[in-house]
């Protein structure tokens, strides 16, 4: 079975850093796919956060998160990171990868996943 695992979050103080990493297993060839992170804050929509092409290591970052966060990519372990550095509290929430693909059309990227992992909570304090 197909399983995606994201780990790393935890309580920090604005300003500070966390590296969530995804795990993933089941796949028959891992490089097929784009993996995206996406959070979801409660009360509020999910938001696609990022995304990593795994054959080109291409990515992709929303606006809100470009300039801090990092993505990137182990093929060898099957295993995608996301780097947070200057955590904001508006950056708290359930952070989630998935698997499918995303590509940038214009100034915008698009994504279509399908399969999800269960998140990391990401707790920012002021």
């Amino acid at each position: 079975d197909v399983q995606l695992q994201a780990s790393g979050g935890g309580l920090v103080q604005a300003g500070g850093s966390l590296r969530l990493s995804c795990a993933a297993s089941g796949f028959s060839r891992f490089d097929d796919y784009a993996i995206g992170w996406f959070r979801q804050a409660p009360g509020k929509e999910r938001e696609a956060v990022s995304c990593i092409n795994s054959k080109d290591s291409r990515t992709h970052y929303a606006d809100s998160v470009k300039g801090r966060f990092t993505v990137s990519g182990d093929n060898a372990k099957n295993t995608v990171y996301l780097q947070l550095d200057g955590l904001k509290p508006e950056d708290t929430a359930l952070y989630s990868c998935a698997a499918g693909w995303c590509t940038a059309l214009g100034d915008r990227w698009h994504y279509g996943m399908d399969y999800w992992g269960k998140g990391t909570q990401v707790t920012v304090s002021s």
